[in-house]
């Protein structure tokens, strides 16, 4: 034996990244996360003060942040923005939107506009991140947040269920379409998070308590759950991570 192998690096010097639902939540926290491994980090949202505070915040803590107002279900909005920004060698899609109730009572607007972010949006702005790579002759890791009701199903999420798991087999696909030019594609699944989205469900006492009897190690996730995950998708240490997911779901899908 000649010596010990090494871990490889979690670092993300020098690497470029678009983060989409930045300005708060999980978004919010995947940006912080990859800028204090060393990336540079736009970050997407619609709201442009919220986003630029968020990008502040960032940079103050001695990170690179640029922030970048985008609606991402405006596809050609959004292809000229990666285009003219890009490329990136991480995405980390987390703009999304949950319109829950019984499947019975869908309105096709509420069907629409969960999957017109969800699902439609996703799938071409991962398009478009690709795209930038192969231009460049570039590898990257792209990561969708999905949901662990990606790989379950829900009471009053149909809808949501159907967008995450369609989610799931779009990144498959595209990993192995991507994967022979080094672009790794993969989802992050979280079970439910402590966040202004999440308090939503949380709040109803009943709906918790259905929440907590699932997650097996007892309580709600919180974005920092989500941080080192983000970074270990998107950084060396998973190179040989594609076309798969990464459940943070405190064990509510392993029964």
């Amino acid at each position: 034996m000649t010596g010990l192998p090494r871990t490889p690096s979690f670092r993300l010097d020098g690497r470029r990244a678009l983060v989409t639902g930045a300005s708060s939540g999980i978004g919010l926290a995947a940006a912080a996360a990859l800028a204090e491994a060393g990336a540079e980090v736009t970050l997407v949202a619609r709201r442009a003060t919220e986003l630029e505070d968020a990008a502040a915040l960032i940079r103050a803590s001695g990170g690179q942040a640029v922030a970048l107002a985008l609606d991402i279900t405006d596809l050609a909005a959004t292809a000229g923005a990666v285009a003219a920004h890009g490329p990136f060698d991480v995405l980390v899609n987390s703009a999304g939107l949950a319109r829950h109730a019984p499947a019975i009572d869908t309105t096709p607007e509420d069907y629409d506009a969960a999957m017109g972010l969800n699902l439609r949006a996703a799938y071409f702005l991962t398009r478009e991140v690709a795209r930038g790579l192969l231009a460049a002759g570039k590898g990257g890791s792209l990561i969708n947040v999905s949901s662990q009701m990606g790989h379950v199903g829900g009471p009053d999420r149909a809808v949501y269920c159907a967008n995450k798991h369609a989610l799931e087999g779009m990144t498959k696909a595209m990993a192995l379409e991507w994967a022979s030019h080094g672009i790794r594609v993969n989802t992050l699944c979280p079970t439910f998070i402590r966040t202004p989205l999440g308090e939503q469900t949380l709040q109803n006492r009943e709906r918790r308590a259905w929440i907590l009897s699932k997650i097996k190690l007892g309580r709600v996730g919180e974005v920092e759950d989500l941080m080192g995950p983000v970074v270990f998708l998107a950084s060396d240490a998973a190179a040989m991570v594609t076309g798969t997911h990464l459940i943070v779901d405190g064990g509510w899908t392993a029964e």
